[in-house]
């Protein structure tokens, strides 16, 4: 099994939108944003490897420079991302 968390954790991105998606957690509804995120609403083991691939996908238009980077978007993402991973249970250290 993937270790999501442990993934997440070694994401390195601009502090800037570390920031803003922190931030944007507090007005997080996993109801409403999730659904317009995904176009479905998924528990959290299935809702991380989606937006872990759609923030992967944003970063690397960021990274190009590309002028159609969509920072907004890039930001929801994260801020969904962060509240998933703290949805997905607790591994039981053996």
């Amino acid at each position: 099994m993937t270790d999501f968390r442990a993934i997440f954790d070694n994401l390195r991105r601009p502090r800037l939108l570390i920031r803003a998606a922190r931030f944007g957690l507090q007005d997080y509804h996993r109801d409403r944003d999730l659904r317009r995120l995904l176009q479905a609403t998924a528990s959290p083991e299935r809702a991380v490897p989606q937006l872990l691939a759609e923030e992967a996908r944003l970063e690397e238009i960021r990274q190009t420079g590309d002028i159609n980077y969509p920072v907004g978007r890039h930001i929801e993402v994260l801020v969904a991302l962060m509240a998933e991973v703290r949805l997905l249970p607790r591994r039981v250290a053996l």
